[in-house]
């Protein structure tokens, strides 16, 4: 008798087991494969409810057979119920069988495959010696995006506002907890959060623009992650117009979903992934403004969720469970 057992593994688990360094790594690896056609990564599927919608992503590299699937839900109104707003669980598959092999909280794993994407576009196209980031939003992927960028640059400020000055002043608070903490300049407005960055992450549920594009200067980094429909946007036309380089994740879920581009008919110059594989050039130079828009691909979450579950079986983490 073959005897079943699926993995269970926590929001703890999985940030045990994909600290930041790790999870940049992987990403470097999924947007490579992806960009090099050797993905099977089909458009994510939307279902739409009375309250909010579900995606469904799966995705298989058969490189390293990661194979797996992410259910990730939207409902705006769950804060009301006391429930998180974004919900999500990762399905981790054995391509050999179809059986399944662990079953992981797929919000901490979304934070950090989604800021260790924004690692990647940091580390390949800010300039090297970037050393403040202005910084929009104050929730976990704006605290993962930061990290990220920490674990590829010497970041030695950041500039932060947000809506309400509580949540930014708790996030101030816990980055000067972190080794190698960057100084918190709590700022009032869009223009001192951009006048100075070398970086700016937009990381925010905000269906208009954030920022003045002219505020920016010559040489800056944006990565906006917050939007994924066609009607909403973080960065205005300006921005989009002023930028050297634009580059996405994917070209077709970006073109499809991200109001960032499709708003002001944006032409899209690269994918991050043929950036990594020596296809296309990073920054050519330290005055370029250069743009990275995702929208999350299921590559991501196939490799990470592997990666989360390799290390789990060497490390005991998460409990197993046997089913007939």
């Amino acid at each position: 008798m073959i005897v079943k057992k699926i993995r269970i593994l926590s929001a703890a688990d999985v940030r045990a087991a994909l600290p930041m360094p790790k999870a940049i790594d992987a990403m470097r690896h999924a947007y490579g494969q992806l960009s090099a056609g050797k993905a099977v990564a089909p458009p994510r599927q939307h279902i739409a409810t009375d309250r909010g919608v579900t995606l469904i992503m799966p995705a298989y590299l058969p490189e390293r057979s990661d194979f797996g699937i992410k259910v990730v839900s939207v409902y705006d109104d769950n804060p009301n119920l006391n429930l998180p707003r974004i919900t999500a669980t990762v399905l981790v598959l054995d391509p050999a069988t179809g059986a399944p092999k662990a079953f992981m909280d797929g919000a901490s794993l979304t934070a950090i495959r989604t800021g260790a994407g924004g690692g990647v576009a940091a580390d390949l196209l800010a300039r090297q010696d970037a050393k403040t980031v202005g910084l929009f939003g104050a929730g976990v992927q704006a605290r993962a995006q930061l990290q990220a960028v920490m674990a590829v640059r010497d970041i030695a400020r950041v500039n932060l506002m947000r809506r309400t000055a509580a949540s930014a002043e708790q996030l101030s608070a816990e980055i000067s907890e972190w080794t190698d903490a960057p100084a918190v300049n709590l700022v009032r407005n869009s223009e001192q959060v951009v006048a100075d960055a070398d970086i700016v992450i937009c990381a925010t549920t905000s269906a208009t623009p954030l920022f003045d594009g002219n505020a920016l200067k010559q040489g800056t980094h944006i990565t906006a992650v917050g939007t994924f429909v066609p009607e909403k946007r973080e960065v205005d036309t300006t921005t989009i117009r002023r930028a050297d380089r634009i580059v996405v994740d994917s070209r077709e879920a970006c073109l499809e979903e991200a109001g960032d581009l499709i708003i002001p008919n944006a032409e899209v110059d690269a994918e991050i992934g043929e950036i990594v594989n020596g296809d296309t050039p990073g920054r050519q130079s330290d005055d370029e403004i250069t743009f990275f828009k995702s929208v999350g691909v299921a590559v991501q979450d196939a490799v990470a969720g592997a990666a989360v579950l390799a290390v789990a079986e060497a490390k005991g983490l998460g409990a197993e469970c046997v089913f007939d």
